[in-house]
């Protein structure tokens, strides 16, 4: 029996889901903590560090299967980045997992210092990202977390956007020598076309081509991007682009260069806020290489959220396959009457 379809998407994006021909997956933070099992059974220095954080990290089977891999440190999220960087230093490879909002805020200085000035090569993981908490609000919302961490340098961000970038993003992280920043949000996830495409450091997917406009979205927002092209195809005819944007740091410049010169409009699309994120990475980007295009950013404003599930606040904001048809066919309508 095949999972629940998630709630925030409407009976007409779970019909073209289904029309794509897209499968339902799991949450990509059943597939981190599944993938991390796997490699840690082979490599005894892959260890776990957790803040009070296994249950809603799925780390309980690896604590059972691998106790002497795993480390609780409780409530204290400083000292969970400390250790990290400290068993690091010594030969092993950490995934240090904590909930976004804490690990990207409560230990800031220590994921500045210890790790990343230090170069110490732990994979920070933020699980419950963006706003997986919903109804518990602005405190464990993270929506501050790629733009107070693309400050930071010598750190990569990623956010997987199905189960396939997620299992290839964790064992990335796994190999990598330099420090990074992984993503994972509590929803369900549809299973992105090109499944079986390589996962390269700093790359980009294009889901999807044309030149009408081009979505630009990383993480959770990626499939209802992907859906909203498909729906302005069915009922507009416009063509639209779509870029899977795993990495936000370091940026894939090529891709996205490329769409805001071939295509009429750029939209971005993340579940983060306004300032500071892909959206912010994309627009600098464009326009010191000096390109010309219509463009906008669907994210967070500057405000509290709003109070509700996570769909409640995707449906509020703009960020399902409706909103973000609506905000790319205003961009794309102005952008035809301005050249007409």
């Amino acid at each position: 029996m095949s999972a629940p379809a998630p709630p925030m998407h409407s009976a007409a994006a779970r019909e073209i889901a289904e029309a794509l021909g897209l499968t339902l997956g799991r949450a990509n933070l059943e597939i981190f903590a599944e993938t991390l099992l796997e490699l840690a059974r082979a490599n005894g220095n892959i260890l776990a560090v957790t803040s009070d954080s296994r249950g809603s990290g799925k780390l309980g089977p690896f604590g059972k299967e691998l106790p002497r891999q795993i480390v609780e440190v409780g409530i204290a999220e400083q000292n969970l980045v400390g250790i990290a960087a400290g068993l690091a230093s010594a030969g092993k490879k950490v995934f240090a997992v904590s909930p976004a909002c804490f690990l990207t805020a409560r230990s800031l200085e220590q994921v500045k210092n210890d790790v990343a000035y230090s170069d110490q090569p732990v994979c920070l993981v933020g699980i419950s990202a963006g706003v997986s908490y919903g109804a518990l609000g602005s405190t464990h919302h993270s929506i501050h977390d790629f733009a107070v961490l693309r400050a930071i340098n010598n750190l990569a961000v990623v956010a997987p956007a199905d189960n396939h970038e997620a299992a290839a993003a964790v064992r990335h992280a796994a190999r990598a020598q330099t420090p990074l920043y992984l993503r994972f949000g509590k929803s369900a996830l549809y299973d992105l076309p090109g499944r079986g495409a390589p996962f390269v450091h700093g790359a980009a997917r294009v889901l999807r081509d044309g030149a009408d406009l081009a979505f630009i979205a990383t993480g959770e927002t990626v499939i209802h991007s992907l859906l909203a092209a498909e729906y302005l195809a069915r009922t507009e005819g416009l063509q639209c682009r779509v870029l899977s944007v795993p990495f936000v740091k370091p940026l894939d410049e090529g891709a996205v260069l490329a769409a805001a010169r071939e295509c009429g409009a750029v939209v971005t699309a993340e579940e983060h806020m306004v300032h500071g994120g892909l959206g912010e990475a994309c627009a600098a980007l464009v326009l010191r290489a000096g390109v010309s295009c219509r463009f906008r950013t669907a994210a967070f404003p500057d405000e509290y959220t709003v109070t509700g599930s996570q769909a409640d606040i995707f449906r509020h904001y703009g960020l399902t396959m409706e909103g973000l048809a609506q905000t790319a066919l205003t961009l794309a309508q102005s952008s035809a009457a301005r050249t007409a």
